[in-house]
């Protein structure tokens, strides 16, 4: 199980740091709304089409308190959870599956 451990390991690491990333361009376009950004301007266009197609999906769900859009925290929530549940209950298989 050698050839299988290894891979899922690195997977694992790669996941994580992707989604670390991913967390950071969240909290990026939630202060970028505060200030009411140029749609036009090529930042703002590209944090919205990278965080916009998951919070789209989850907004349905959560509610806005007083005008204040929750679905950043949520998607926080979530991708935290990822991190720090699944993973490494991940990372522990894989590690088993190399010794």
């Amino acid at each position: 199980m050698y050839v299988i451990g290894h891979p899922l390991l690195a997977l694992t690491s790669i996941l994580g740091d992707l989604l670390f990333i991913y967390m950071i361009l969240i909290i990026a376009a939630a202060i970028v709304s505060w200030v009411n950004p140029d749609p036009l301007n090529p930042i703002v266009r590209f944090l919205r089409m990278v965080t916009d197609p998951a919070m789209d999906k989850i907004r349905p769900y959560i509610p806005s308190i007083g005008g204040l859009d929750l679905t950043p925290i949520a998607l926080l929530i979530v991708i935290s959870f990822v991190q720090r549940g699944i993973l490494p209950v991940i990372k522990t298989f894989a590690q088993g599956l190399i010794q």
